[in-house]
């Protein structure tokens, strides 16, 4: 189920990624340092009263600057209210009402998104209160004053949030056909792949309004299977600094594979793994999603008898934490291999949605320990009880043990690796959350 997206917007130094850091907690910090995956991130997940959202934080918008840097922010914070569903628009009540105030306000209400003012800095509410209702001149409902660094005010200004999203938005969708995210770096040949994909195929086409301005998303009929393609080829924008577009392009693939079943990471071959499909590879991993990884412009690249595999080669390395991808070699430009994604998404999404009987998940358990004991720790021992799945998309189990603490790592990923040997899982990531038990219990 996709979440919502609030996006942070404002003018510089009002606090934008004070008030993320809050929100988002200890997630931030606990998040994995993936090879290749900045800790620098501009997304995170958030929870309210059991409600589920993707929190974004955006640069400062300074609407009339000519410089290059604050320039780029103000497209990075455009591309976030063109993806967000609820804008969170933060001012300063101690810098108080000023002219960009009203320039921000304006641009956001063409956006036609709903939007929650948000006076920021707010440490003491019986002092700044007379100054928090000079924001009600900005006409764009009532502001709501908080401070972000102390944690006052956020539980009224997250309940004025949900007031504004419809309850659909949290609801799984009825159409249950799999939904694929095409998602990369800029001129990976996302476009081309899809436009391949709809011609090598002849099917009746609908375009169905995506969450985005630019993000469409299309069905396509392959063999009497339906699917939606979520294209995220929008995600180009003219813009003279290229490492600002790839970096903030982040904030609509987060929204395109939070929609979807499972993402096509697509590769430009020419170019070899870049760390930024590494950061991309990362969302889905993080979200549970299937992922297939996709190297385009396989006909531009020399070949030998060893390029596809040291190729394979530099795709694990680079992608060590994904270690699951099915990697395919094609050429949108002359459909080599393209119709091979199909196949491939079959097999992932009949693995992410796979189901495993309690029963034979514990014969693997005793045979995996049998095979290797498990850890100890100053004559205690890890002992494993039982194990049981939970949930699918993406698979997730729950692994009883005496002791936590004695459950190292490796071990977690040897009984992982067990798993994935016995039932394949190949495609999708396994999540296995440990719990402890008490013997006999």
């Amino acid at each position: 189920m996709a979440k919502p997206i609030l996006a942070i917007v404002g003018r510089p130094n009002v606090g934008k990624s004070t008030l993320f850091n809050t929100l988002a907690g200890e997630k931030i910090a606990i998040v994995k340092d993936y090879p290749g995956v900045t800790r620098d991130r501009i997304y995170a997940d958030i929870e309210w009263l059991n409600h589920q959202f993707s929190l974004i934080d955006t640069g400062g918008i300074e609407p009339d600057t000519k410089d290059a840097m604050l320039a780029h922010m103000r497209e990075q914070a455009n591309i976030a209210i063109d993806t967000a569903d609820v804008i969170l628009f933060l001012v300063d009540v101690r810098q108080g009402l000023v002219d960009a105030d009203f320039k921000v306000a304006d641009l956001l209400r063409r956006s036609g998104k709903p939007i929650v003012l948000v006076v920021n800095k707010v440490d003491n509410f019986d002092k700044y209160m007379a100054d928090v209702y000079e924001f009600y001149n900005l006409g764009i409902g009532d502001p709501h004053p908080v401070s972000a660094s102390s944690k006052l005010g956020l539980g009224d200004m997250l309940d004025a949030v949900l007031e504004t999203i419809s309850p659909d938005k949290f609801e799984d969708s009825e159409d249950d056909r799999p939904r694929v995210a095409i998602v990369g770096r800029p001129n990976a040949g996302k476009s081309s792949l899809i436009n391949r994909l709809l011609g090598e195929n002849r099917v009746i086409v609908s375009d169905v309004a995506g969450t985005t301005r630019d993000a469409i998303d299309t069905e396509i009929t392959y063999q009497d299977n339906e699917y939606i393609f979520i294209d995220t080829a929008g995600l180009r924008r003219k813009s003279k600094i290229k490492e600002d577009i790839e970096r903030y392009s982040i904030i609509r693939t987060v929204a395109a594979i939070e929609r979807s079943d499972v993402a096509v990471l697509v590769i430009d071959a020419t170019e070899g793994v870049t760390e930024q499909d590494a950061k991309i590879a990362g969302i889905a991993h993080d979200r549970g999603k299937g992922l297939i990884i996709a190297v385009n412009k396989w006909d531009a690249i020399e070949k030998d008898n060893h390029t596809v595999k040291e190729f394979t080669k530099q795709v694990r390395d680079i992608l060590s934490f994904v270690p699951y991808a099915e990697i395919l070699f094609i050429s949108a430009k002359t459909g080599q291999r393209t119709f091979k994604i199909f196949e491939t998404l079959d097999i992932v999404i009949q693995n992410h949605s796979l189901r495993i009987q309690t029963g034979v998940l514990n014969e693997i358990l005793m045979e995996a320990v049998a095979m290797q004991q498990p850890p100890s720790d100053k004559g205690k021992r890890l002992k494993l009880f039982y194990m049981t799945q939970v949930s699918t998309k993406p698979p997730t189990f729950v692994l009883f043990v005496n002791k936590k603490e004695l459950m190292h790592f490796s071990y977690q990923r040897y009984i992982e690796n067990q798993i994935r040997d016995t039932f394949g899982f190949a495609g999708t990531p396994i999540r296995i959350f440990i719990r402890e038990r008490k013997e006999g219990e």
